[in-house]
């Protein structure tokens, strides 16, 4: 049942007086459920209290906070079909996509219970001391990962599940020990309401300490920014725009104290056709391509917005493969109609730029809050001279640029800006006559495809979901998988420290029995 409160630590709070309500972009009206903004006093409540969990949480052992996570994930199934029919009506996905992104979501929270329990994410790391050592004895030094403190997340509009309340930036600070204040996102706050109801619960049953999790309702700026620059708490995650990114990177850097922002913003995914393999399987990668670009509505962070060919037969043919698939899909929905408006204006923006023509556009019919997918073509040298053709384009577009040769190729991809992945299409033997090519797109993105399609974001320990800037703030991290933990960690040294007062990674006997480095030696033993 959805109250349109906020959740202040486990209760629910409705002192503010601006109401407003969520979109069904499917049927272009408003949702009947009304919401309340959080005040200035919720806020600074909810942090309060985040703060003095986590003095407690922090010491909690490894085992209660995976049960925690498990619990989340159980308490959300327990919300069953309702769930999904709020989801739906506030995304104007499909209920496949949203039984698809539950699943994920689910499936993030155990991944971190699992790490918790298995132990090596610590980094345990020991050097006995040698006393007797000369010319000066060497001290007993013991590090480890500890957390940051209250850690605020920013619900994403395109993942309502998997990167909003309870995904993957929620679960990798509770996993890393810190409490999280979560700010809804406007578009599907009834979704996280409900989401925030089965972290509570769970909070509940397992004994976590009051304030472990909040969950706070507003529209515009005012409440990310309060949070950003409240001084007890200690980190961001967001997922969103290029502007909204760096404005909140910007007001944590300008604080007393900064703090870091882990953002993961913009980008456009560039796909190097290579023409062997256009000559040899030009309709396959047209039509992997036509779903790619259209998958979602083209709301993914990976979807792939520039391809890039080498002029002649085989990119010509490519091109024409290409508009006559895509122009079979059939257009679906977007996310919100500001999101439909925002397409809308960045596709005609780079439409009415000189050089550049229309290869593919959805021309039926079709509702208020769907997308014609579309698909533009331009010349290397224009492209090269025309920074606005490289802005992505949040939707079901994708723009082509027909290079003269490998060199413009090369010059355009060193031009680029940073990128959360990069695609080579090609046959084996091509690699290595286009290796400074593969070399230069290494260097600007975090994750490179060969012969395949960005979309689709596996969830595991080998997988980066960031990037060079601005596809994220720090590309050292990753959003997805069991390593977005490092983001919520600092690393801690303990010196000629009494074995029976360290944490229980660091003590002789090893009584978690997990893996660490003792002595610049990998072992799970005790000392």
């Amino acid at each position: 049942m959805i109250t349109g409160k906020n959740y202040i630590g486990s209760q629910l709070k409705a002192a503010g007086t601006k109401i407003y309500k969520t979109i069904n972009p499917q049927l272009n009206i408003e949702n009947p459920w009304s919401f309340i903004e959080a005040t200035s006093e919720e806020i600074n409540e909810a942090v309060a209290l985040a703060n003095d969990a986590f003095k407690i949480y922090k010491n909690f052992p490894a085992q209660k906070k995976a049960d925690f996570l498990n619990a989340i994930a159980e308490e959300i199934l327990a919300l069953g079909d309702e769930l999904l029919e709020v989801y739906c009506s506030e995304s104007g996905y499909p209920k496949g996509r949203a039984e698809g992104e539950r699943g994920r979501t689910i499936f993030q929270l155990r991944s971190f219970a699992n790490m918790l329990t298995e132990g090596s994410w610590l980094e345990a790391t020991i050097d006995t001391s040698i006393p007797d050592r000369i010319p000066l004895p060497k001290d007993d030094l013991r590090k480890m990962l500890v957390p940051l403190g209250p850690v605020v997340v920013f619900g994403s509009s395109n993942f309502p599940f998997a990167f909003s309340t309870a995904g993957g930036d929620t679960a990798s600070a509770l996993a890393a020990g810190c409490p999280v204040i979560v700010k809804s996102h406007s578009m599907h706050i009834g979704t996280g309401e409900m989401v925030a109801s089965a972290v509570i619960k769970a909070a509940k049953k397992h004994h976590m300490p009051e304030g472990i999790f909040s969950n706070l309702i507003g529209s515009g700026v005012t409440l990310g920014t309060s949070l950003v620059k409240h001084p007890l708490v200690k980190a961001v995650g967001f997922t969103g725009s290029i502007n909204g990114g760096r404005a909140l990177f910007d007001l944590a850097s300008q604080r007393p104290e900064p703090i870091p922002v882990f953002a993961e913003m913009g980008s456009i995914n560039p796909v190097v056709i290579l023409p062997d393999a256009l000559e040899k399987n030009s309709e396959k990668w047209a039509t992997a391509y036509a779903g790619s670009i259209t998958l979602g509505t083209g709301q993914f962070c990976t979807n792939p917005g520039l391809l890039l060919g080498i002029k002649g037969n085989n990119l010509n043919q490519f091109i024409a493969q290409l508009a006559e698939e895509i122009e079979k899909i059939a257009p679906s929905c977007m996310l919100h109609p500001s999101i439909k408006a925002d397409f809308n204006n960045g596709k005609e923006k780079i439409q009415s730029q000189n050089g550049v023509s229309t290869v593919a556009e959805y021309k039926g019919e079709i509702a208020p809050n769907y997308a014609p997918q579309t698909i533009l073509a331009v010349d290397g040298k224009t492209f090269l001279e025309n920074p606005a053709l490289s802005h992505e384009v949040f939707g079901p577009f994708s723009i082509i640029v027909q290079c003269e040769n490998n060199e413009e190729l090369l010059t355009i991809i060193n031009k680029l800006d940073g990128q959360l992945t990069g695609t080579i299409i090609a046959e084996p033997m091509e690699l290595s006559t286009y290796n400074t090519v593969v070399d230069a797109l290494q260097n600007r993105v975090g994750r490179l495809i060969f012969n395949g399609v960005p979309t689709g974001v596996e969830v595991c320990a080998s997988m980066i979901h960031g990037g060079p800037y601005p596809a994220s703030s720090d590309s050292r991290f990753t959003a997805v998988g069991i390593h977005a933990v490092k983001r919520w960690v600092r690393p801690f040294s303990y010196q000629n420290w009494p074995d029976e007062l360290l944490p229980d990674a660091l003590q002789n006997k090893n009584p978690l029995n997990i893996t660490r480095t003792v002595n610049d030696i990998i072992t799970n033993k005790s000392i």
